[in-house]
């Protein structure tokens, strides 16, 4: 960001201010009621980019990042925080699957194994359980016009939706594991009869035995009516397989806000076998309800983390934890959700959201003090333009006074002489409030 005279600084976020800084709310609502103000977890790290149920695949030096939406776009980046080259997509057209949003895929995941990238991809009638999960495939990840083979699985109509479990299901949100014996399974579910896992066929095209699948429930909530846990994932780590999913409300936030706490979060359990049974870290049996919270809302500006994934580390590096999340300070639409992102660590095999300081640094890797993190600035003199502050991440602030011509990166502490405020430096973008 770049500050040339302390005028110009004023005169730029006061022309933010209507745009991007104070938080839209519904007129019928009092923002601090719903909005999680915790600073017990990191802020996200930003993305810089749009995407609702990201999902991110790392290949060579690149994370690639597939996009629900019209073909699924493919986006790739040497960094989780951009800058993202769209480079094609998957569907030239639409799905062959006849049903619902054929022309709007949702919720994809893309795998790559003996030299074939496979893209998982759901299409439904929102709203109810007419969907499927189709498969495309390619050898190039870099070129649009995948093959699109169809449908896996469906529920309400189609092919097999009679057999159990897909007569209780919604064949929706699908992920992808392989297990330590070079097994694959097909992930799915979303409210209904929850979270399940299927096995699939050696070419990873179809499940196995279809009428009669060996099918695995991981996730449900017996004492709710409706059911909100979806968007699950599956990830291994030093013997424990961890099932991930979003608990809670995602959508139409615009015309509503749920109460505090029962919008999205990313939940976990894990096992010591891929079939479960698995517990959270009180013991709870996530067919029993449990799930302990890795992320949620925080800081008053993340809201509703959800829609996830994990990139492994492969033990040398920390896994990455990236989700869509709506920043309170922009909007609460559905096409407003940003990629979001933070490392793990694990105490005593728990997963735990740090901040951004992630891989060995790049040349285009984020500064670890920098867009990669936020430092909170607190307490502004209005009479030295001095400042103290506390780290929410990995920043470690340096006070300074705008200068004629100096340029300030992310984390830095900005002086304001007769300013009273709070202000975040969080990626390019500053955000302040009283």
């Amino acid at each position: 960001m770049h500050l040339r005279t302390p005028a110009l600084l004023l005169t730029a976020l006061a022309s933010q201010v209507s745009a991007r800084l104070w938080p839209q709310t519904s007129p019928n609502l009092d923002a601090p009621q719903v909005f999680q103000t915790t600073d017990q977890l990191p802020l996200a790290n930003p993305g810089h980019i749009t995407a609702h149920d990201p999902n991110v695949l790392k290949h060579g030096d690149h994370y690639y990042l597939f996009k629900g939406g019209w073909g699924v776009s493919i986006l790739k980046s040497k960094d989780m925080s951009g800058p993202w080259e769209e480079v094609g997509r998957v569907l030239d057209d639409d799905s062959v699957i006849e049903k619902g949003n054929r022309s709007w895929p949702w919720a994809p995941t893309t795998i790559e194994k003996n030299g074939l990238f496979y893209c998982y991809y759901a299409v439904s009638q929102q709203g109810s359980r007419n969907s499927a999960v189709g498969v495309a495939t390619t050898t190039d990840i870099n070129r649009s016009g995948w093959h699109d083979h169809g449908a896996l699985i469906n529920t309400g109509f189609g092919d097999h939706a009679d057999a159990y479990p897909f007569t209780v299901t919604n064949a929706i949100d699908p992920a992808f594991i392989t297990d330590e014996h070079n097994k694959s399974y097909l992930i799915y579910g979303s409210f209904w009869d929850g979270i399940w896992k299927l096995p699939l066929s050696d070419d990873l095209l179809s499940i196995k035995n279809p009428s009669e699948p060996e099918a695995v429930q991981l996730v449900y909530l017996p004492d709710l009516e409706l059911k909100p846990i979806e968007g699950a994932w599956m990830s291994y780590r030093d013997g424990y397989y961890y099932t991930w999913f979003s608990h809670g409300e995602c959508c139409d936030l615009e015309k509503q806000f749920p109460n505090a706490g029962q919008e999205y979060s990313i939940r976990v359990g894990r096992s010591k076998s891929v079939n479960g049974p698995f517990v959270d870290r009180d013991n709870i049996g996530l067919l029993d309800g449990g799930g302990t919270i890795v992320y949620g809302s925080n800081h008053g500006i993340v809201y509703a983390p959800g829609g996830l994934g994990v990139v492994s580390g492969h033990g040398s590096k920390r896994d990455i934890l990236y989700y869509h999340y709506l920043n309170t300070t922009i909007g609460f639409e559905f096409e407003k959700a940003h990629l979001g992102w933070n490392a793990l660590e694990y105490e005593d095999g728990w997963p735990v959201v740090v901040d951004g300081v992630n891989l060995e640094p790049t040349t285009s890797s984020p500064d670890p003090n920098g867009a990669a993190s936020a430092t909170i600035i607190t307490s502004t003199s209005t009479s030295t333009g001095t400042s103290s502050s506390s780290s929410a991440g990995a920043g470690s602030g340096t006070t300074s006074s705008p200068s004629p011509s100096a340029s300030y990166s992310a984390g830095s502490i900005i002086g304001l002489p007769g300013w009273s405020r709070t202000m975040i430096l969080m990626g390019s973008w500053l955000y302040m409030w009283t």
